[in-house]
């Protein structure tokens, strides 16, 4: 022991059992870091479960994978974009989520049917995916698509939408409402696709039928003496080859930038499907980027003019005015509020949702 430094050994056998001390908490923060990294996902449709609340649709190369809840499924967007789903059943239940990617690649979800933002002073953000229209030009009209309506042009009997008018009494009185996350803040620009239009029309007589419905929205169309303050607006801009991102299980696919109504083959218990991109903006509404709609001509029979002698049909006019609610960030009511028009099932043979009622008023203006 004779020339050792006692001090000098012991502060040397410290400073080695720190350094590996050092090396085990490193090592486990690595491995911590590795694991958070890590996220393997199940093969075919995913479920909220399966990406969950916090997750990273980077980390899980998400992007593009469907996800469902609830009867119902949207394809995962890229960051910074969010998808709704809104169906129409014919048994009247709510089907639709809302699944949000913030700019950082973090999931979120909105299962209700109501929005945890109020404020609507956001403003309209231009989308890049945006262009030109593809006008279907020379395509025919579709009549003749196996999943086009029969044409109801010889209905008989008196027109139904002037006797739902004196029932629909109760609906000026029901000021029930909801709202979704979402706001046109500029002008709702859309177009018409191809193949067969529900009630057999030939796609320029569906045009206006639709354009009537979102415009009984805009125009907060209503028999209970409320004007017109709602700015929401809209342009129709061309017929195209495009369609709307909605497959045949009433699931939103890919966005294109294009708001496209058609019609087409979904699940066989909804009446009709709408499926919105938005852009998150925290803390006001989200700015509507693109909102597509289908109607149902494989599994649900259609008219533009329900008469008395009408039977088992939906009314193509109440059906759009109801989607376009949607459009417009309008979300559904339940039982016991069946007079107006964002009820969450749509009535055969009756026109009464081509009318707004008092709480349809009252949502839109708590937009715009």
């Amino acid at each position: 022991m004779a020339g050792r430094n006692p001090g000098l050994i012991v502060r040397t056998i410290m400073a080695f059992a720190l350094g590996a001390s050092l090396a085990v908490v490193a090592g486990s923060a690595n491995a911590a870091s590795s694991a958070a990294d890590v996220c393997e996902l199940p093969a075919g449709d995913l479920t909220v479960s399966d990406l969950p609340v916090g997750s990273s649709v980077i980390t899980c190369d998400a992007v593009g994978r469907m996800v469902t809840y609830d009867g119902t499924g949207v394809t995962v967007p890229e960051p910074g974009t969010a998808v709704s789903v809104d169906s129409l059943s014919t048994d009247g239940e709510t089907h639709g989520f809302t699944l949000e990617v913030s700019s950082d690649g973090t999931v979120s979800y909105d299962l209700t049917d109501t929005s945890a933002d109020t404020s609507t002073a956001g403003h309209d953000i231009p989308d890049p995916l945006a262009n030109a229209a593809d006008p279907a030009a020379g395509l025919p009209e579709g009549a003749d698509d196996p999943v086009a309506d029969a044409s109801d042009s010889g209905a008989e009997g008196d027109e139904m939408a002037d006797v739902d008018d004196l029932r629909a009494t109760g609906a000026c009185s029901d000021g029930a409402y909801t709202t979704a996350d979402q706001k046109e803040y500029g002008t709702y620009n859309w177009y018409i696709g191809d193949g067969g239009m529900p009630g057999g029309l030939s796609r320029t007589d569906a045009k206006w039928a639709f354009y009537d419905a979102i415009d009984n929205i805009t125009e907060s169309y209503n028999n209970c003496g409320y004007g017109d303050s709602v700015g929401a607006k809209m342009n129709f801009l061309s017929e195209t080859s495009r369609e709307a991102g909605i497959d045949s299980s009433s699931s939103c696919t890919d966005n294109d930038g294009l708001s496209v109504w058609d019609a087409g083959n979904l699940k066989n218990d909804v009446v009709a499907t709408t499926c919105s991109w938005t852009w998150p903006t925290p803390g006001v509404k989200n700015d509507l980027r693109e909102a597509d709609v289908r109607f149902n001509t494989h599994d649900v029979d259609f008219t533009n003019k329900p008469t008395s002698s009408c039977s088992n049909k939906y009314d193509i006019r109440s059906v759009g005015t109801h989607e376009a609610g949607h459009v417009f960030g309008l979300g559904h009511v339940g039982s016991g509020h069946e007079n107006l028009t964002m009820y969450t099932r749509s009535l055969k043979c009756k026109t009464i949702a081509r009318t707004l009622g008092k709480g349809d008023v009252l949502g839109l203006r708590s937009i715009y």
